[in-house]
C-alpha cells in the first residue's frame, strides 16, 4: 500500500479524480479522519469533506502511474 494527500477544491477535481482511479485494477481507498470511502465512487468522494487534505491509499506496489495522473491534485 502507498499513501499519497491530495486536495480537491472544486467538482471538477472531484470528477477528475474518480475518472483517474477507475482507470487501475487495483484497490483505492480515500481516507479522512475516521471516515474512509471507495476512491472509484463519486458518491463516496463526494461525502468528503472538500476543504481539508484527503489521505488516498492505493493497495498496489506500482502506484506510478497513478500519482503521475494525480499531481494537480496533490497537497
Amino acid at each position: 500500500m502507498k499513501t499519497l494527500d491530495i486536495t480537491l477544491h472544486t467538482q471538477q477535481h472531484v470528477s477528475t479524480l474518480v475518472n483517474i482511479t477507475n482507470r487501475f485494477p487495483y484497490t483505492i481507498q480515500l481516507r479522512q479522519g475516521r471516515y474512509v470511502v471507495d476512491g472509484k465512487s463519486i458518491l463516496g468522494v463526494c461525502s468528503l469533506e472538500t476543504s481539508k487534505p484527503i489521505v488516498l491509499e492505493a493497495y498496489s506496489n506500482h502506484c506510478d502511474a497513478l500519482f503521475d495522473a494525480l499531481q494537480p491534485l496533490i497537497c
